[in-house]
């Protein structure tokens, strides 16, 4: 298992703005989201090859219940994780994300 997970600043970002919809939509749902975030990036810290490659080395998990991917990059030591992605959105904003450009 990975012990160190790093988000990046724009992932954190995403996590929190998505909290906050889901809290203002109902009460409860926001803390469910997170839930289910932090399960994903647990199995991911435990399984880190298992979800399919997105494009390079980047990797890319869905999380349960909602609509929304998220983009990692698993290493020895540590998995960075890009973005927390709603599937709505153009893919262009995940890829520029990982620098990654058609």
């Amino acid at each position: 298992m990975i012990e160190r997970v790093v988000y990046t600043p724009e992932a954190e970002q995403d996590v929190a703005d998505a909290y906050s919809w889901y809290e203002a939509l109902e009460p409860g749902l926001g803390e469910e989201f997170l839930r289910c975030v932090e399960a994903c990036v647990l199995t991911i810290q435990r399984h880190p090859q298992l979800y399919p490659v997105a494009v390079d080395e980047f990797r890319r998990a869905l999380v349960r219940r909602f609509p929304f991917e998220v983009f990692y990059e698993p290493a020895a030591d540590r998995v960075t994780i890009y973005s927390v992605f709603h599937c709505s959105q153009a893919p262009q904003k995940w890829r520029s994300r990982l620098g990654y450009s058609e």
